[in-house]
């Protein structure tokens, strides 16, 4: 089976955590286990975020005050090096030594008339208090948005619409290569008058973009995988329930917030619907029961009737 696999941004960095290279390195150590446990008998391609990394490279650039700051697009291609390695190293840890991997940094086209630009709303980087966002807001031109009892930067989260190294990934899948691509939802750029190819400042939604991978690469599954159990209905209420098997016309008609589960549920849908395979959001340590059907959200045009629990 061939999975495209979407990695939250907890697999490498848990809210709050320091941002260091030993937490994320302990954190992918972790995610490893289910990846490396996928690609024993499957195909496997991992996408994955990166809003903490690409953050933190932010604000370590804007400390040198002599040139302008680095755009996204530059700071996102370095944390698709920095993360592709370490999941590299930790996945290949726990497979047999022969396994190959290949981290690809991935160009995805933009359209730079999205209406996304007009009202961002992608999160990057650390949590604040209100404070010091405030300060932050009127020092460096930063939008922020509350993030739970905190506040985080936001930029402009357009649509993913083509991916340029698409034929390179599929040749590494066909020659039994575990592949990282579409890191941090890939790196955003756009056509200019002039018709070459530049960078964009934004962040793809990485649960969008690897839906429009799965798509590409004739994947059987898209695993979106993340720090809850599954999907919920009436979430943080007394009438919560878990979502465990649903079509994607019933999933798509519910209601989830654009800043967390909605760009995932839109994701899982697209790839059901369109290509007749199945898509699971769940728990990263569950993502081997997941495919088998046993643990978290599954997605199938085989569904009849929506399942909760």
């Amino acid at each position: 089976m061939r999975i495209v696999v979407a990695l939250g941004g907890n697999a490498l960095l848990e809210r709050g955590q320091d941002m260091t290279a030993e937490n994320q390195m302990i954190n992918i150590r972790k995610a490893a286990k289910s990846l490396a446990k996928l690609a024993e008998h499957n195909e496997v391609v991992i996408a994955h975020g990166n809003g903490p990394q690409v953050g933190l490279l932010a604000l370590q650039a804007s400390a040198y005050e002599g040139v302008d700051p680095y755009p996204l697009d530059v700071l996102g291609a370095e944390s698709v090096g920095q993360i592709g390695y370490m999941l590299e190293q930790q996945v290949g840890n726990l497979l047999p030594v022969e396994q190959k991997f290949a981290t690809v940094l991935t160009q995805i086209e933009v359209d730079p008339r999205d209406p996304a630009f007009d009202n961002p709303t992608k999160f990057i980087g650390p949590v604040y208090d209100k404070e010091t966002s405030v300060r932050l807001a009127e020092e460096k031109g930063y939008i922020f948005k509350a993030d739970g009892e905190y506040f985080r930067r936001v930029v402009a989260s357009p649509l993913p619409q083509r991916i340029f190294e698409v034929e390179v990934i599929k040749l590494l899948i066909e020659n039994d290569t575990v592949v990282i691509c579409a890191g941090g939802g890939g790196i955003p750029t756009a056509y200019g008058e002039d018709g070459s190819l530049h960078g964009v400042e934004a962040v793809i939604d990485k649960d969008r973009a690897a839906a429009l991978l799965a798509r590409e690469v004739n994947a059987d599954a898209l695993m979106i995988l993340t720090d809850v159990d599954s999907v919920y209905l009436n979430w943080g209420t007394d009438d919560q329930k878990s979502i465990r098997t649903v079509s994607p016309n019933a999933f798509g008609a519910f209601d989830f917030p654009d800043g967390s589960m909605g760009p995932k549920v839109e994701a899982a849908v697209e790839f059901a619907r369109a290509t007749g395979g199945v898509s699971c959001i769940g728990n990263l340590d569950d993502a081997v029961a997941m495919l088998e059907g046993t643990a978290g959200t599954t997605v199938t045009s085989r569904c009849k009737e929506t399942e909760l629990v």
